[in-house]
């Protein structure tokens, strides 16, 4: 274990994940629902899809070294794109993607809100940037668990986030100022690989 992989994908992660469905589908998931119960049902979504990510990460590892830290550039840069492309448009969908999740939710209780909660989660991130991102660490790192740590780790943050003050949160930091910081990091990603191809 690298606690500098760790702290790395932590950070990477956490920035990117902050603005994004992860953090409106859960909180609008917590205010319908028991919060503790959400939160449960996220954590177990983002469990197997860090495994997931870090397993194809792990995979790539095999291939040509300058392949895998050029697919990581382009994946760090595409990110990027992404990221800047819903900043510009994301305060327009905001209500709109609110209301869809609310409606995929239903009325649920129990064990049944753990369910849902994975389910909404687990459809709504499947290929998503984090885990894509998660993928390219883990195979620019060749450390599974430091990368599965951080990932996992920044997943559990922004969705806990959301259930405790993501109201309040989204009341004072607007959605496309993170989703802006968000491609910042993707760019010093990219940039900090290149640079340690050409060492």
């Amino acid at each position: 274990m690298d606690l500098v992989v760790i702290a790395l994908t932590f950070a990477a992660i956490f920035v990117v994940e902050l603005p994004d469905k992860t953090f409106i589908a859960t909180l609008v998931l917590s205010t319908r629902f028991r919060p503790l119960l959400v939160w449960i049902g996220v954590a177990l979504a983002f469990l197997v899809q860090s495994l997931v990510a870090v397993g194809l990460g792990k995979a790539a590892t095999f291939l040509p070294t300058t392949w895998v830290q050029s697919a990581a550039v382009a994946m760090f840069v595409i990110g990027a794109i992404i990221l800047l492309r819903e900043a510009r448009a994301h305060d327009a969908a905001d209500d709109d993607e609110e209301e869809e999740l609310a409606a995929k939710a239903g009325n649920a209780k129990g064990f049944r809100v753990v369910l849902t909660s994975f389910l909404v989660l687990f459809a709504a991130e499947w290929g998503d940037l984090s885990q894509l991102l998660t993928l390219s660490l883990a195979a620019k790192y060749d450390d599974p668990v430091s990368v599965f740590l951080g990932a996992w780790g920044a997943l559990l943050a922004v969705s806990g986030l959301a259930v405790v003050v993501g109201r309040v949160l989204l009341a004072r930091i607007t959605l496309s100022l993170l989703h802006y910081l968000g491609a910042g990091v993707c760019l010093f990603m990219a940039c900090l690989t290149v640079w340690e191809m050409t060492r």
